[in-house]
């Protein structure tokens, strides 16, 4: 069976990064991927379409803590967390 070809990301750079300011407070804060009141497809697919461009994927870090595991591009993650300098491409 072919692997289902990636779509583009379902909510802009500018939405997301909004999203994960007022969920966090501050950049560089651990964020629940579940957070994003996303389903488990659309999380996946939306944040494994930023990690698989190095401009934008540089200023995210996933990490795995407690909660909902979700595979970004194959790798297990529970949180996010972005740095500030993502605002200087915007």
């Amino acid at each position: 069976m072919a692997a289902e070809p990636r779509r583009a990301p379902m909510t802009s750079l500018q939405e997301l990064v909004e999203k994960y300011k007022s969920l966090a407070g501050d950049f560089g804060k651990p964020v629940a991927l579940s957070s994003f009141a996303l389903t488990r497809a659309e999380t996946e697919s939306l944040f494994s379409s930023y990690d698989e461009d190095y401009h934008i994927s540089r200023f995210f870090h996933f990490s795995e803590a407690g909660g909902e595991s979700f595979a970004i591009n194959g790798i297990p993650a529970t949180h996010v967390s972005l740095d500030p300098e993502i605002q200087t491409i915007l």
